[in-house]
């Protein structure tokens, strides 16, 4: 299976950064960058992030970790997905979740009161329809399609991955996407999401490719901060911040072991502490791509 690692960019990323970052993850060899949704920060947007980078390189991929679906019309997502797929072939990596993690963003993402779940799996089927079908039409609950002709329609498909770490989720990627990338999860706990994504997709008559789970991981240039400590207990109080976010690059590769021999082979790391985001590439090349196979 190819084990594969990326760069996940920062909520305090500003916009001005991104062309020196995306020239030297490219001359690099990174295998990937990868774009939050973050609205209420300087980040760029997903998308919009997604498109500089692959206009601006020839082998660096780009992807969302995680773009929101529910409260987005999915004919309009899968256009703008179709259009980087003829852009740029084989290097879009689209990943979409259920609502941001920061409260005061789920507003900006408008769906009925107490149905977001339900709206993202009709989402996802309509996604998935406009993406592959000539022409699509759908007709549910929330969205009703008639002759949906998104052109150029990617060839080879998309790849759809989904967030989550909610047995529902687990369900639903089984159900219907194409691989996992989770966050703020143990080594035991993503095997465990792993297995229940596998038997999600067995009941529904499906399979997810082995090399198809990953996790989003962060790394820290010495030690976790007090600010670091708060936001992973605020997502995770029940676990030990310092086995959710490396303090430094050798308790990373420990965390890596871990998780691969849990089955997970795809990675965005992410910078979580004060070093510049030029050095942190270095310091990732160095490390990690000798890991990829």
């Amino acid at each position: 299976m190819k084990i594969r690692f990326g760069v996940g960019l920062g909520a305090n990323t500003a916009p001005n950064e991104l062309a020196g970052i995306v020239d030297h993850l490219e001359s690099s060899g990174v295998d990937s960058l990868w774009f939050s949704e973050l609205v209420y920060s300087p980040a760029v947007d997903p998308v919009v992030g997604m498109a500089y980078t692959l206009a601006r390189t020839t082998r660096l991929k780009a992807g969302t970790s995680v773009a929101i679906l529910p409260g987005r019309h999915p004919v309009l997502v899968a256009k703008q997905l179709a259009s980087l797929a003829a852009v740029a072939p084989r290097r879009v990596l689209p990943v979409f979740g259920l609502h941001s993690a920061i409260p005061a963003e789920r507003e900006v993402f408008v769906v009925p009161e107490g149905e977001r779940a339900a709206v993202f799996d009709e989402s996802l089927r309509v996604l998935r329809a406009a993406l592959t079908d000539a022409p699509a039409s759908y007709a549910g609950r929330y969205f009703t399609v008639t002759g949906a002709a998104v052109a150029p329609r990617p060839d080879p498909p998309l790849d759809i991955w989904l967030g989550g770490s909610a047995p529902a989720a687990f369900r639903r990627i089984g159900a219907l996407a194409d691989g996992w990338l989770g966050s703020f999860l143990t080594p035991a706990e993503a095997r465990a999401g792993r297995e229940a994504i596998e038997r999600a997709a067995t009941d529904a008559g499906r399979r997810i490719e082995p090399d198809h789970f990953g996790i989003s991981l962060a790394v820290a240039d010495g030690e976790l901060s007090p600010e670091l400590v708060a936001v992973a207990r605020r997502r995770r109080p029940d676990v030990d911040p310092g086995e959710l976010v490396a303090p430094d690059w050798d308790r990373l590769h420990r965390q890596l072991d871990a998780y691969i021999d849990a089955g997970l082979t795809k990675f965005v790391i992410r910078p979580a502490g004060s070093t510049p985001v030029g050095d942190f590439i270095e310091r990732f090349a160095t490390e990690l791509i000798g890991r990829q196979n």
